[in-house]
């Protein structure tokens, strides 16, 4: 069963990789799709951010190739492997789906996180920079992505004006990353790409100037920061 879950773990991360073939030119949810219009979230960070979608594949496909290779029979790496492959697995058909409802779209995008968050508190100690790093990142990713979701479903909804959405958001990211990076008391890189969405809601915001969003993001980005400063494991 270990080498069985290290090969759905590489499969699954392929077709992740290759999953922006089913859905062309997708640049995130359209105004269209919802009651009202929004061009520009202010909780959407700067396009540039999404770059890191790059790493983030290319680091999971190292390091789950390099687990079915070197590790398939690793007890230290099992234990993450099969809610990893969920996620991923699950991560493979947002793009589409995300085309067609923005409401699923972030129904799923959650499962994507609650799993590559349960599969980030179960990697082991060996072979960091390959078994933990990948999956800190696309943790951290998510818990932007999933949260940015959220507040564009609540906006384009009317639930909420745009800016109290994106401070809601906002709110429930700094909450998860700063819970989850303190319990974690490891894997710095989580942090690090939350931060990374946060500096690029923080430039989407400067012009024209969002106060409040601005400062809200800033104070996530601090908080992030003082919580590893704190930690002495």
């Amino acid at each position: 069963m270990t080498r069985l879950w290290a090969l759905l773990c590489v499969v699954a991360a392929l077709a992740f990789m290759a999953s922006p073939l089913l859905a062309p030119g997708f640049n995130g949810f359209e105004p269209s799709q919802f009651p009202v219009s929004l061009e520009d979230p202010p909780v959407q960070p700067a396009g540039y951010a999404f770059a890191i979608w790059g790493l983030i594949y290319i680091w999971l496909v190292a390091g789950t190739g390099f687990g079915l290779l070197r590790r398939s029979d690793d007890v230290d790496w099992m234990p993450m492997r099969p809610p990893l492959f969920v996620s991923l697995a699950v991560g493979t058909v947002w793009l589409p789906v995300a085309q067609l409802s923005p409401v699923l779209a972030t129904a799923l995008i959650w499962i994507m996180l609650a799993s590559a968050l349960l599969a980030l508190w179960r990697t082991g100690d060996t072979d960091r920079w390959l078994q933990q790093g990948p999956v800190a990142v696309y943790a951290g990713w998510l818990t932007a992505a999933a949260c940015v979701a959220l507040g564009v479903l609540v906006g384009g909804y009317g639930w909420l004006p745009p800016t109290p959405a994106a401070l809601l958001s906002l709110a429930l990211c700094m909450v998860l990353s700063v819970t989850m990076q303190y319990r974690l008391h490891r894997a710095p890189e989580y942090g690090m790409t939350v931060i990374w969405a946060l500096v690029g809601v923080v430039v989407a915001n400067w012009q024209p100037f969002n106060a409040a969003v601005t400062l809200l993001a800033l104070v996530g980005m601090i908080a992030i920061l003082g919580v590893r400063a704190t930690d002495t494991e």
